[in-house]
Formats: C-alpha cells, sequence, structure tokens
C-alpha cells in the first residue's frame, strides 16, 4: 500500500509513506470531511531537503508513526549536515474533528548542529467528485487568509454558500513564513537533544470550529475509545496465528471506520473514497457484525431509515420506501449538480434493509426496536412490491432513470458486470439473481416476527409472496447445461448465463432446493471459480471473464463472505473451509494482514493474489468478513422466536481450539470452546446468559 491512512468519526488524512501530500499530487491525497479537502498539501523539509523514509506504519488505524532523518548535505566541498545526523518522528492522529500531529526532531550528531526545517501546508477545499476526475461544475473560490501568532486560517465560499475554512496552528514560534506560506524554524540541537513540533489542523464548516484539546488528553481518550470497543465486542482465539490476527486486524479495521450521524455507529463503506453511508456496504458489514456487536446493526438501521426515500423523484432515482445508495455532503452535491443528497440508485440496499432488521431481532430479541422501526419496515416491504417488482412477477428489478445515476444498481455496478454468454451486455431492467434472494430471505425471516407482533394477515401474505417467487425462480434462472444459476434476467426475461459468485449469496437465504444448493456449493470451489486465494466473481470459462477486472473475474472478500455463510448455513463444512482457508491464504500476503476490497482472479499458482490498484483499504465489509469465518465454523444461527441457538461446529485443518468469548445474543452473553476430538469437533460452554436454550449437533 503506498498510502498511509488514519480516520475518527467523519475526518480523515490519507498521505504518502513520508507522512506527505505532495504539491501537485494525482492520486487523492489529502485531509478530508464531508466530501471536502480541508489540506491538499503538507510537505516537510530539512535544509531545503526532502528527508529520507526510514519506517511507516499505520497499523493502529487512528495513529499513524513514521520515522525519517536527513540526506548527507555538502556545499562547494563544505559539509552542511552529516547523513543521518537528525531522526524526524512523525506521529498524527484525530480527534473530534481535528488532526494532531508532532514533528519530533533528534539530533545524533556528536557536535552540536544547527539547520533549517520548514512545513508548507495548503488546501485547495476539492470537492471529492473533482478529486476523483469524476465530475466537474460550478464551484466556488478562496476568500480569505489570515494570520496571527502561530496560526494560520484559510478560508473558502463555495458555490453552495456554504464558508469553509482550515486553522492551522503550531506551538513553536517560526523564523519567518514564505511568500508560499512555508513555515520555518531554526533548529540548535545538541547530540541526543530533540525538539517537538506540534500542529493542530482543523477544519471548520459555516463557523462551526472543533475544540483544541492537550494533545496527551487527546490520545489518551482515544486510545480509552478503542478499550472500550474491543471490550464491548466479541473476542477469539485458537491455536492459528493467521487466523487471529486477521479476525483482530478487521475488527479494528471496523471500529475505525464507524460513523455516527446523529442515530448510532454505522460502518462507512470503506477508505480512502467511501468515508461516507452507503446504503448496501453499511447493511452487509453490519450484518457481517452480528457476531461481533449486533448494536452497530440498530445503528445502521436507524440511520438508513432516517434517509429512507420519501417521495418520487427520477434525478436521485428516489421512490418512497426506498433506501439510499449513498450520500455526499460536498459543494457538487449540494449545488445538485450531481444526485448524491442521496442518491437512491441502488436495488439491493432496501431487501438487504429488510434482512439485517430481522437478523438483528434474533441475535438480540429487541422487539420494542422491530417495534418502533415498524413504519420504516412497512415502507420497505411497500417499495419492493410497487417499485421494485413494478411488473407485478416476483422479481425485483432495477432501471436507471437519473440522467446522471448508476446504470448497474446491484453490489456490481460496473458498466460491464452483467454480460450474456455471447459478450453482450444485458440491457435493463434487470433482476438479479442475489436479489431474488435477499426479498426471500427478508420475506421468509420477517413473516415470523410479524405474526408474533400483531400482524397474522400481513405474514401470512408474505410467507405467500415468498413462495411464488421461489417457485418463479427456479422456474426462470436455473441453467440446467450448467447446474447453475444464472446472475439474471433481461429486460426480455432472458436469462443472463454467465457463471458467477452472485449465486453464491442464494444459499443463505433458502431460496434455491436442497439438489439445486448442493450444485451451486460444488461449483463454488470447482476451479473456474476457485482459484485458490477465493471464489472469482465470474468464471474463468465466461466471455466476460479477465482476472484484472473490477467485478468480471476477481476476488471480493465480501462476495466470499456472503457464500461462506451460506454454505455454513446449508451444512455444506467443508466447501466452505475451502473458501476460508483461501482468503487466510490470500490475507498473509497483505499488509498488515488484512483483506483488500478486493484483489486481481489469478489462481494461487502465482505465489501470492495480484493486487487490485485502487482497492480501498481498510473497507468495511472486507473487515467483515473475518468474523463470517467464525459465524460459519461455529455454524451459529441464533432464533430468538424460539429463543435458541444452533451450534454446528468445525474447524479449519490444523485449527485444534477456537475460543470464542462475549457473543452478545439475547439479554446477554455466550462463551464457548471448541476443541477436536476423536469423533470431530467437540463444544465446551464456558457460560450461556443469554436466555436462549442451546442445541448442538
Amino acid at each position: 500500500m503506498d498510502y498511509r491512512v488514519i480516520k475518527e468519526n467523519d475526518l480523515f488524512l490519507m498521505t504518502d509513506r513520508n507522512g506527505d501530500i505532495p504539491e501537485g499530487d494525482i492520486s487523492g491525497k489529502g485531509l478530508y470531511t464531508k466530501d471536502t479537502r480541508f489540506l491538499s498539501r503538507m510537505e516537510i523539509r530539512i535544509n531545503g531537503q526532502k528527508p529520507i523514509l526510514l519506517s511507516s506504519a499505520a497499523d493502529d488505524n487512528y495513529i499513524s508513526t513514521i520515522r525519517l532523518t536527513n540526506p548527507h548535505m555538502e556545499e562547494n566541498g563544505e559539509l552542511i549536515l552529516w547523513r543521518e545526523s537528525v531522526e524526524i518522528e512523525r506521529t498524527r492522529f484525530i480527534y473530534e474533528g481535528a488532526l494532531y500531529e508532532s514533528i519530533k526532531l533528534t539530533s545524533y550528531y556528536p557536535k552540536p548542529i544547527q539547520f533549517d526545517f520548514s512545513v508548507l501546508l495548503d488546501t485547495d477545499f476539492a470537492d471529492m467528485f473533482v478529486v476523483r476526475g469524476f465530475q466537474y461544475g460550478e464551484l466556488g473560490s478562496k476568500t480569505m487568509e489570515r494570520s496571527a501568532p502561530r496560526e494560520r486560517v484559510i478560508g473558502y465560499l463555495g458555490a453552495d454558500g456554504v464558508r469553509r475554512e482550515t486553522k492551522i496552528k503550531w506551538n513553536t514560534q517560526e523564523s519567518k513564513i514564505s511568500e508560499s506560506g512555508e513555515l520555518h524554524f531554526d533548529v540548535a540541537l545538541g547530540h541526543q537533544e530533540n525538539i517537538a513540533i506540534a500542529f493542530f489542523i482543523a477544519p471548520i464548516i459555516d463557523g462551526n470550529e472543533p475544540l483544541q484539546h492537550e494533545p496527551e488528553e487527546a490520545m489518551s481518550k482515544l486510545r480509552a475509545s478503542y478499550v472500550d470497543w474491543n471490550a464491548s465486542s466479541t473476542s477469539i482465539q485458537s491455536n492459528l496465528p493467521l487466523f487471529n490476527k486477521l479476525y483482530h486486524r478487521g475488527v479494528q479495521d471496523l471500529r475505525v471506520l464507524l460513523t455516527d450521524l446523529g442515530y448510532g455507529a454505522f460502518p462507512v463503506a470503506g477508505l480512502p473514497w467511501f468515508s461516507v453511508p452507503f446504503g448496501r456496504d453499511s447493511l452487509i458489514a453490519a450484518l457481517q457484525m452480528l457476531s461481533l456487536n449486533p448494536q452497530v446493526a440498530k445503528g445502521t438501521l436507524l440511520t438508513m431509515a432516517a434517509y429512507q426515500g420519501q417521495n418520487e423523484d427520477e434525478w436521485r432515482d428516489e421512490q418512497p420506501g426506498k433506501v439510499m445508495h449513498e450520500i455526499r455532503y460536498g459543494e457538487l452535491a449540494s449545488t445538485n449538480q450531481v444526485p448524491f443528497t442521496p442518491y437512491y440508485g441502488t436495488i439491493d440496499a432496501t431487501p438487504l434493509f429488510l434482512l439485517l432488521a430481522a437478523e438483528y431481532y434474533h441475535w438480540t430479541g429487541d422487539a420494542d426496536f422491530i417495534k418502533a422501526l415498524m413504519p420504516h419496515l412497512q415502507a420497505a416491504l411497500t417499495w419492493v412490491k410497487e417499485y421494485g417488482d413494478a411488473d407485478d412477477d416476483s422479481f425485483v428489478e432495477y432501471y436507471q432513470k437519473s440522467s446522471k445515476g448508476i446504470a448497474n444498481q446491484g453490489w456490481k455496478d460496473s458498466a460491464d458486470s452483467v454480460v450474456h454468454r455471447n459478450g453482450d451486455y444485458a440491457e435493463a431492467p434487470i433482476a438479479l439473481v442475489e436479489v431474488q434472494g435477499y426479498v426471500y430471505q427478508a420475506l421468509t425471516r420477517l413473516a415470523p416476527i410479524f405474526r408474533s407482533l400483531g400482524h397474522a394477515e400481513q405474514a401470512d401474505q408474505m410467507e405467500q409472496d415468498a413462495s411464488q417467487l421461489q417457485a418463479r425462480f427456479e422456474r426462470d434462472f436455473w441453467m440446467e447445461d450448467e447446474q447453475f444459476y444464472a446472475i439474471a434476467l433481461d429486460k426480455d426475461k432472458k436469462r443472463v448465463e454467465s457463471v458467477t459468485s452472485n449465486a453464491g449469496h442464494i444459499l443463505m437465504s433458502g431460496i434455491a432446493s436442497p439438489e439445486r444448493a448442493k450444485a451451486v456449493a460444488e461449483r463454488l470451489v470447482a476451479p473456474d471459480l476457485f482459484g485458490g486465494y477465493g471464489i472469482r466473481t465470474m468464471s474463468t470459462d465466461a466471455a466476460g471473464y479477465n482476472p484484472m477486472s473490477y467485478h468480471d473475474g476477481s476476488v471480493w472478500p465480501h462476495d466470499n463472505s456472503l457464500c461462506i455463510l451460506g454454505l455454513s448455513h446449508l451444512g455444506f463444512a467443508n466447501e466452505a473451509i475451502t473458501v476460508i482457508e483461501g482468503l487466510l491464504a490470500a490475507a498473509d500476503k497483505f499488509e498488515y494482514n488484512r483483506l483488500p476490497e478486493l484483489f486481481c482472479g489469478y489462481d494461487n499458482l502465482l505465489g501470492a493474489p495480484v493486487p487490485y490498484p485502487v482497492a480501498c483499504s481498510p473497507q468495511a465489509w472486507a473487515a467483515g468478513t473475518p468474523l463470517t469465518f467464525v459465524q460459519a465454523l461455529l455454524g451459529l444461527q441464533p432464533d430468538a422466536l424460539s429463543r435458541q441457538i444452533t451450534i454446528r461446529p468445525s474447524l479449519l485443518e490444523g485449527m485444534n481450539e477456537l475460543k470464542v468469548e462475549q457473543l452478545l445474543i439475547g439479554s446477554g452473553t455466550l462463551s464457548l470452546r471448541v476443541t477436536r476430538g476423536i469423533n470431530g469437533p467437540e463444544v465446551e460452554i464456558l457460560s450461556n446468559l443469554t436466555g436462549y436454550e442451546l442445541l448442538i449437533s
């Protein structure tokens, strides 16, 4: 990874490995909040020269530490500064809406030395869409720049009328400020003496300025929040170090991706480009996190409910009851030059919203919350029936209406992702295979809950609708020659007969017959789909296959995770283990043992997975993937209505013990240990405070 990124709540910083934001950088580095870049340049120099990198780390997500040193400096044969005389240690973190950076300069030269140390900071207030090169339009301009002792403020008035400012403060008196705004510090140090120059950089929107804290106090509170997060979440331990590291990395990455817009914590999609509420990604990540901390699902549901569609608006692909795709807060969105306020062009977020509500209830038994959410659930169900299935054929389909919207509105949203056997792209309206599974799962899981809450007649209708959907699905999506489900139906109700990973998602829904589910399970781990590091998005035999593509042959960990949950749910433990072990092998090759958003779909004969150049990392549903490993290996299925927890354990090869503590289920927690016995996995219950009965098979 050629960048370093840290985040806290709604503010994130992306720099190069040196900790700099170079002038003219085209990769989008900067300090961002609300889809605006508040710092576009941050470079340090020693005697005018760029320091040499020694080490660079951001493995804790919330803090980054970078060590550099000086190059050798001579002028006309005269020594200016011996190489590697000065250690430069940059430490930065984000707390309560501001960036804190300390630059510690330590001399290891045996005699006293003097040098010029300079810091150049600037901002362009660029909109995220402009930074990424996706959209241009009417924009505002810088309005002022003012300075005070050890302080500089740069202002901007947007085309949306919003005043944006960047305030920069530092603790050490500079020797001069150049015309370009570069801060110069005269530094004199003896052997092993040091000086620390501290910066406080605060984005200000319409006068709302973050409070400045003492750095030590801010760091202490930030660390404490991570301690609290870990203490309130499920913990695991096994005899496989890589498995443990991947799980703990996922837990920490998910914590840094949490944001609260006032409705409870929820995961944004990923860094650096999608640090925003994102319907599908946030909902799937929250689903993955149920075994870690179900309160995140609650915050996610409430956030999505707050932005649920109210009107018919073609510009935003909005309809009543529809759950949003993505919301943006930048200048272009605020002036309606892009439709992301929010944008609703997603076919799967609404059924996923319903599905997550059902699963949240089964993990928590929180009937009061479901009752409070009921108006939003009803609106979503109405959308599924009246707008999602506009032609009344039981299938939920998408069709783009917005002139600046997204054409393909499933999770594979690139233009070439839904392709026929002959290489032609499918035309909308399109009914995706996985979406029908989500709808079926939502209906069948919610119906008994609705019945228990006094909505018996509606529950009966939901089950009837689900039964009709299942019958038509089996008739229309199955490819007899492939013994697999098609990725979609096109506008003419013709099967789009590429073999893809999408069909793996339906295994967790129950929509497939047992015989066909078995065929799907076997195909998912066949060589054309499984290359050793995970399930590819598209079969190597398909006309559209491209291992370097975004959606047509790459490997997406979250995609695999939903397949894994389905395989486990239906008892295909060996297939689930095969996929888990493939992803573990991939994670072993990535920095920090972190699964990225995606990687290329080459098989494992190359010896390492091939990175996808612009994959987000960390990314929420990739971080949530190892959590599903634990749920799948436990074979864990809570049922709040029967107040029972089914456990059907399995273990990876070489895994002799898996200890899981503080699973938050029902009214308390469950802790257990699975060990390898003579006749298979054995379960020891360490404590059960859930109020649920355990059924172990």
